[in-house]
């Protein structure tokens, strides 16, 4: 099963351009030194100039493309940052240059969103990662790290993958489910989530188990909302994912 997609802009004429227009926004903003608050626009103007500059004259729709394709590519995540923006996708997995997998409504699916190279693999990567003060090389070939909205990642590159740079990134879901959304959707009845909150009460030990994506932070978020207000919380986490609502 595939999503459908943009058409492609790797003809070797457009690749072209498109490098040329992101080296020609890249040394501008670098020379402005731009606020970040205002780099998409800035971006979005210097690109303008840089293309009418050529003076080609792209279909509307294929230059639109071109235009987002390369502010995703300079200030985004590049050919993931659609999916990304897309509330309904919860997962999104790259096996290498041409196998994308994403996650939604918890089933797998394969895009037909590409990279380049390995390259374009591992700017993503690093534009992840640099921020946070990690790195990741042949000495340190695995990370794991977050995106600014608290997404998991976790990236593999060479000698460790045999395919080329691998990357997953869990989306951090915004929305909290409560107790009662969870007994109408039939993940718990009324006598066990009673039961539940009579346990965290009487602060008894709860182990949360089980596999990627089975639901062990929603339900954890779920419990966590019958602590009393008057308890304070701690938390250990390798992740921060919890969505605690006390003050404590």
């Amino acid at each position: 099963m595939t999503l459908p997609g943009k058409s492609p802009l790797n003809t070797p004429e457009l690749i072209k351009l498109k490098a040329y227009l992101i080296n020609s926004i890249s040394r501008e903003m670098e020379s402005r030194q731009v606020a970040y608050s205002d780099q998409r626009e800035a971006a979005a103007q210097i690109m303008q100039q840089a293309y009418q500059a050529t003076k080609l004259n792209l279909p509307p729709t294929l230059r639109e493309q071109l235009f987002h394709d390369i502010l995703d590519e300079l200030l985004g995540f590049g050919p993931l940052q659609p999916l990304l923006d897309d509330p309904e996708i919860s997962e999104v997995m790259v096996n290498g240059c041409e196998k994308i997998y994403i996650e939604r409504k918890g089933k797998l699916v394969k895009t037909n969103i590409k990279f380049e190279n390995d390259e374009q693999i591992l700017k993503v990567i690093d534009r992840i990662i640099l921020p946070l003060g990690r790195r990741i090389d042949a000495d340190s070939p695995m990370v794991d790290a977050r995106l600014p909205d608290g997404s998991r990642v976790n990236a593999v590159i060479p000698p460790v993958t045999i395919d080329g740079p691998s990357l997953t990134i869990r989306k951090f879901q915004k929305g909290k489910l409560t107790t009662e959304q969870l007994i109408q959707y039939g993940s718990m009845t009324r006598g066990i989530a009673d039961f539940l909150r009579a346990c965290v009460i009487s602060r008894l030990n709860i182990i949360i188990s089980g596999g990627t994506g089975s639901g062990k932070t929603t339900l954890l978020n779920v419990l966590s909302g019958f602590i009393p207000t008057d308890e304070r919380i701690v938390t250990i986490e390798d992740a921060a994912e919890l969505q605690l609502q006390q003050d404590h």
